[in-house]
């Protein structure tokens, strides 16, 4: 009976992460805080809740808001001198092989600089390049693709990939080590998939954003918030292992795969929190993971640059999921093919 109370619990759990943030926009806009309150909640009713666990808690989410909020002072103090070199390179560099360049370099920074920092990075770039608005879209949708990719190969890269290697005790090179030979190659394809794409004739009327530039206090917020959210998702995790262990680590990695396109409209290091586990095969863990990573770029709500992209280049939901959704569709039916037939 109290086992069943507590998979109750937990099942209700799930169900509140899942659809709240979809459907409340103040749970939206403090998705930091509700996950965290979910988390405790979660570890609580599984009886999970130790002192372990408090200070891995405390500990998981230092390498990526200590990254986050260095690259972002960085990138505030040469913000000047960031787009004067990107009118530079502008000038000097062919716009077809410029595509490939922008959409190769911030997805594999991204795993270095961080997701963040690279989307802020592809907002520059956006306003100083000045083609239609059409192919300034396309070209943020691709990008941001590539950075949600490029950032899970490092767990300073983004969120899902810090609690990847924290729920599956990993070395900081485990998912490099593991995913790079699939990543890297899909990151090369989607700068050429741009430059070929992409028209590049300039054009007065592009994307430009209209938010105020950050203060140092929003930089120190936003690395704060990513703090907690990491916090949050380690409690979470560690809370819904009951039910990954009873329900999900028997299911087939096909399965798994497609059950994740779910993450285009959920935040995919969310659902990473919910699903991994150390106890799974790695076709199971290549499975979810690529599932997330790939769905979490066909539309805005999926993975975190696509939000700061969109929300500073005022970039409307249905403009993004025109090319996000049959973009994502076909990489998902490749990368299928690739890890169930290939490998």
């Amino acid at each position: 009976m109290a086992e069943n109370l507590m998979y109750g619990g937990l099942g209700l759990i799930i169900l509140l992460v899942l659809v709240l943030p979809f459907t409340i926009k103040k749970v939206e806009q403090n998705l930091e805080f509700f996950l965290f309150v979910m988390g405790l909640l979660s570890v609580l009713i599984s009886q999970q809740m130790t002192l372990e666990l408090f200070k891995k808690a405390l500990e998981e989410p230092i390498m990526i808001t200590a990254a986050v909020l260095g690259f972002g002072i960085i990138f505030k103090i040469f913000k000047t001198k960031i787009n004067h070199m990107i009118q530079s390179v502008q000038r000097h560099v062919p716009a077809r092989l410029l595509m490939f360049l922008i959409v190769l370099i911030l997805g594999l920074m991204s795993s270095v600089i961080t997701a963040i920092i690279a989307a802020l990075l592809l907002v520059e770039i956006v306003n100083n390049l000045k083609l239609d608005r059409t192919s300034e879209v396309a070209l943020v949708i691709i990008s941001c693709f590539a950075i949600g990719l490029g950032a899970a190969l490092t767990p300073i890269g983004e969120p899902l990939a810090t609690i990847v290697i924290s729920k599956l005790h990993a070395d900081f090179w485990y998912l490099f080590r593991n995913f790079g030979e699939l990543i890297v190659p899909a990151i090369i394809a989607l700068g050429l998939f741009a430059a070929f794409f992409i028209r590049t004739e300039q054009e007065p009327l592009g994307l430009e954003s209209l938010q105020e530039e950050e203060s140092y206090k929003e930089v120190v917020l936003r690395a704060l918030k990513i703090y907690l959210f990491v916090m949050a998702l380690t409690f979470l995790g560690t809370g819904l292992k009951p039910i990954i262990d009873r329900f999900i680590l028997g299911l087939p990695s096909q399965i798994l795969y497609w059950i994740n396109m779910i993450s285009a409209i959920l935040d995919n290091a969310t659902l990473a929190a919910a699903e991994i586990s150390d106890k799974m095969s790695l076709d199971q863990i290549m499975a979810i993971l690529l599932g997330l990573l790939i769905s979490g770029g066909m539309l805005i709500p999926g993975n975190i640059p696509n939000i700061i992209a969109a929300s500073k280049l005022n970039i409307q939901s249905k403009e993004w999921a025109r090319l996000g959704v049959p973009v994502g569709l076909v990489i998902m039916v490749a990368f299928y093919g690739i890890i169930f037939y290939l490998i």
